[in-house]
């Protein structure tokens, strides 16, 4: 892609109410753009990588057998009257009405939509267990929307939800996802704690928090230093310096970013919606369910904010936005153009390349690729006329003079090398 057909508004400045450094260079890299309070714009390169951390959750779930589908955003209040969550849910919930004066609410979450598709299907236990998937756009109404898309009132998300015969089922599947999610997690370039959590607006029996920990976070966390220990303070009510309820070793306290969620559903909706099945027995019975959200623009900035300095963001490899970034210095030095448009012509049926072919000073294009933060640069300058080029590898900060004749097999080494 030719950078200058490429929509990225990168800023000089941060806007003064970025107050996190993901805030700040979400903005300054021009990956996205606030519209109104909470609400943001994805910009082509913010979105790049937002495709990324949704390819790698569809890849991880395909493992285990999950099915994608999609549900309506605009959903019925009459089905968030069955559960009796239309009057439960509180200011969060946008409500509207259509022109016929009907309830609806734009979903924050979709308990009850997925068990009204499925209610009919699952009426016997042989088509159990089920698992199926959205990534979808979902609402709320924060009274305090911050940190750009870390609370926002739109914002994207994958939400699962899975169908049992009995409680133990539940229990292996409730596992199978913890670990899926430690996989996610660990590709997007994350370390996460998982805690014991309130199972809040959601409800059910039993729920674990995806926490990643930072300053920024909202949530405080208590966690053991000597085992996995974890969970939400306000769940567990310890301090720092208590003893481990688990292994009796000291607990410490930090801030979280939530970007993950699980939850034992139980029957707390199929009973209040009719989603019975027959058993092995002939009797009819509720259908078990268990939900598991991810917040994947949540996701996004908790990376940038683990990733990341003052000016620069290093993504984690699966989510680098381009593989290569070749920068012409000088666009107006023909010798300098010319072999900058060959190395990408050579490149781009190979590798995604970004290639800065605007006409701009030499400063403009370093600083906007310091923000962009794609793993290794191609530079084309003044050492061209020796037929040398610069290549330089971002993350270990390693600058290598080659040969023009021999930049492809260079790059192709290096980038195989860090697959």
């Amino acid at each position: 892609m030719k950078q200058s057909m490429m929509f990225i508004p990168t800023l000089k400045e941060a806007p003064k109410d970025a107050e996190t450094l993901s805030h700040k260079l979400l903005i300054r890299a021009g990956l996205g753009k606030q519209v109104a309070a909470g609400i943001y714009s994805y910009l082509p390169l913010g979105y790049k990588v937002l495709k990324k951390i949704e390819n790698i959750i569809r890849e991880e779930l395909d493992k285990i057998d999950c099915s994608e589908l999609l549900l309506p955003a605009l959903c019925p209040a009459d089905l968030w009257k069955e559960s009796d969550r239309w009057d439960q849910y509180g200011p969060e919930l946008m409500r509207l009405k259509d022109r016929k004066n009907r309830d609806f609410c734009l979903g924050p979450t979709h308990e009850e939509v997925i068990t009204y598709v499925v209610r009919d299907y699952l009426n016997s236990y042989k088509k159990l267990p089920l698992a199926v998937y959205q990534i979808q756009t979902k609402f709320r109404d924060e009274m305090r929307p911050r940190f750009a898309l870390m609370r926002g009132r739109e914002f994207s998300m994958k939400d699962l939800y899975s169908f049992h015969e009995n409680a133990e089922c539940l229990d292996r599947w409730y596992q199978v996802v913890w670990e899926t999610y430690k996989k996610i997690f660990t590709r997007c370039g994350l370390k996460v704690k998982v805690v014991n959590s309130d199972t809040g607006q959601i409800g059910g029996k039993e729920a674990h928090e995806f926490m990643v920990m930072s300053e920024v976070g909202e949530d405080d966390i208590s966690y053991c230093t000597d085992c996995d220990y974890a969970s939400n303070i306000e769940f567990s009510n310890l301090i720092e310096g208590n003893k481990c309820p688990k292994c009796n070793g000291t607990i410490k306290v930090a801030k979280g970013i939530e970007v993950g969620n699980i939850f034992k559903l139980g029957t707390k909706y199929s009973d209040s919606m009719n989603a019975k099945f027959l058993d092995r027995d002939g009797k009819s019975k509720s259908v078990i369910m268990g939900c598991y959200g991810l917040g994947v623009s949540r996701t996004l900035m908790a990376v940038i904010e683990q990733h990341s300095n003052e000016n620069s963001i290093v993504w984690p490899k699966e989510l680098k936005p381009f593989d290569l970034h070749i920068i012409c210095v000088d666009s107006k030095k023909k010798e300098q153009l010319e072999t900058a448009e060959k190395i990408y012509a050579k490149f781009k049926t190979k590798y995604d390349c970004l290639y800065d072919d605007r006409i701009e000073r030499a400063g403009v294009k370093f600083k906007d690729a310091d923000l962009i933060g794609i793993p290794y640069r191609i530079i084309v300058g003044k050492d061209v006329e020796n037929c040398q080029i610069e290549v330089k590898d971002i993350k270990n900060n390693q600058v290598d003079k080659i040969n023009v004749d021999q930049i492809e097999n260079e790059i192709d080494i290096l980038l195989k090398r860090n697959e």
